[in-house]
């Protein structure tokens, strides 16, 4: 039976360009009933509709997932998919149905791979620097508190507190960690995070620690919602911190709102923040763990008292959307890189599906008629996906092939040396470990490292415990230095398209709110 022919024209805002250009062409009816062929025609029929017209955006949503590289997004992506009884691959995070997107270069001046410090300062400053500076031009050197002075920048969070705009900082990561603490401190060294650890030269040039500088952040009224972990940093030795100053932070930091009108909260429990009546609180802290909170698997498994990323989210919008001229919240997902730099995949993309989760959930509170959200990384890491697997193998699973090389598709796929291997791997890093139930970071961290190749036909590559193998054995995996995305949407969104600098997001940002820095 013949084909039959459909009429194929040129649509939306191709119509509009080349009217003239429309064709008959021989589509057979397969093709064109295809949900792959109508799929793609709607995408795009979507994106020709789609309105271009400047918009002033009053608020302004950063999510950064540390450590997103393109691979994780691919991955994390399967899996979310998988987990939903799904093959995976079809599937979309959150916010990759976000209307416009574009790459991003993160090398810092001095490093082709970066470090977090000097990419998120390139987010949030405008300007790119050295690796483990946190808002300090690359006039500074590392460490080095004097050559730091008079070389600080200025930060988007600083901007909208001056315009009298609320600002909050979410992560699941010590809260003085170094993305977002690039968000509101000055320091020439990212692990200056208390006192314990400021060198002697800091101390006698006046150089102060991270923590205190958020505790004692005077720009505007001061951040209006910090919520993440790293309660050790903001408390004395005798109260198992680690501050020698002996300066409870937390408590200075409700000390400074007693005498105000503003209703200052803090917390240490997901519980609380659950039970917290936000809608008289004008400050929230939340410090809920002492170093940076649980893996969201390890969370839900052990039943750590911890909020998710998505529940601190939705709490700083409920908090910050009082402030009728709008506000600035940052969202990291920490722990994405964590799980990577231990070589275990498993906690680095279940992560990365609850980051996801935490957009959908800010996507769901705001109106992006005036509020502008997005998404991206700071760096990737040497994160791989590959060696043929069939449609719908388990992501972490190991290689089932049906490419005709001769092995049954019910059987993992063989290497050149005899050995199974799984479809996720690392570049280097600890290597191949088998931990079964283990989640404490201190152990895995203590492994000797183990790369090369390792017979693993009798492990289970799905469980928690499971660590990839590794090409090169190093103490922790590195990061990578390829481009990661950047996907927007809202008010401005239409200025993310491209490949650009990664101190562009501050300028997206900055034009987007027409909040700018004074001449």
């Amino acid at each position: 039976m013949p084909n039959r022919i459909v009429r194929f024209a040129l649509s939306g805002l191709a119509a509009g360009v080349c009217a003239a250009a429309n064709a008959d062409v021989a589509i057979p009816a397969y093709q064109s009933g295809s949900a792959w062929f109508t799929d793609g025609q709607s995408n795009v029929q979507e994106k020709a509709e789609l309105e271009r017209t400047a918009a002033t955006a009053k608020n302004v949503i950063l999510f950064v997932g540390d450590g997103m590289g393109i691979s994780t997004l691919t991955a994390a992506r399967i899996l979310q998919g998988q987990l939903a009884g799904d093959e995976g691959e079809e599937n979309y995070l959150s916010f990759e149905t976000f209307p416009y997107s574009a790459l991003i270069k993160t090398y810092n001046t001095n490093q082709q791979t970066p470090d977090s410090a000097g990419t998120m300062t390139a987010m949030m400053s405008g300007v790119k620097n050295k690796a483990g500076m946190i808002n300090i031009s690359d006039a500074g050197m590392r460490a080095d508190c004097a050559s730091s002075q008079g070389n600080e920048l200025n930060t988007f969070l600083d901007l909208m507190e001056e315009a009298g705009r609320s600002t909050g900082v979410v992560s699941t990561a010590r809260v003085t960690h170094a993305t977002p603490a690039a968000t509101y401190a000055r320091v020439p060294e990212r692990n200056w995070e208390s006192d314990d650890s400021l060198t002697d030269e800091a101390k006698t040039n006046g150089c102060k620690d991270i923590a205190d500088q958020l505790v004692s952040y005077d720009y505007g009224d001061g951040i209006d919602v910090v919520l993440g972990g790293g309660r050790r940093h903001f408390q004395t030795t005798t109260d198992g911190g680690k501050r020698t100053d002996d300066r409870d932070l937390t408590q200075i930091w409700q000390d400074r709102y007693a005498d105000t009108e503003q209703s200052a909260l803090y917390i240490e429990t997901g519980t609380e923040l659950a039970s917290a009546d936000l809608a008289v609180t004008d400050k929230l802290l939340g410090l809920f763990a002492s170093s940076h909170l649980s893996y969201d698997a390890d969370r839900q498994a052990t039943g750590a008292d911890e909020p998710t990323v998505a529940e601190m989210t939705e709490a700083a919008i409920e908090v910050l959307s009082k402030n009728e001229d709008g506000y600035f919240l940052m969202v990291e997902s920490g722990r994405i890189d964590h799980g990577h730099h231990a070589g275990n995949a498993y906690n680095a993309l279940h992560d990365a599906v609850a980051f996801a989760d935490a957009v959908q959930a800010a996507k769901d509170k705001v109106d992006l008629e005036d509020t502008l959200i997005l998404v991206t990384a700071d760096h990737s890491h040497v994160f791989t996906i590959a060696g043929y697997p069939t449609k719908g193998n388990p992501i972490l699973g190991k290689v089932v092939t049906n490419d005709g090389s001769g092995a049954p598709e019910s059987d993992a796929y063989l290497a050149a040396d005899g050995q199974p291997y799984t479809t996720l791997g690392y570049t280097n890093g600890f290597g191949f470990a088998d931990l079964g139930a283990e989640t404490d970071a201190d152990a895995i961290y203590a492994m000797a490292p183990n790369g090369g190749r390792h017979d693993i036909s009798s492990v289970d590559t799905e469980a928690p415990g499971y660590h990839q193998e590794a090409l090169i054995p190093m103490g922790s995996e590195t990061h990578a230095g390829e481009d990661i995305s950047l996907h927007a949407a809202g008010a401005g969104a239409y200025m993310v398209q491209g490949n650009v600098e990664q101190n562009t997001v501050f300028h997206i940002m900055t034009t987007a709110t027409s909040v700018t820095p004074a001449e």
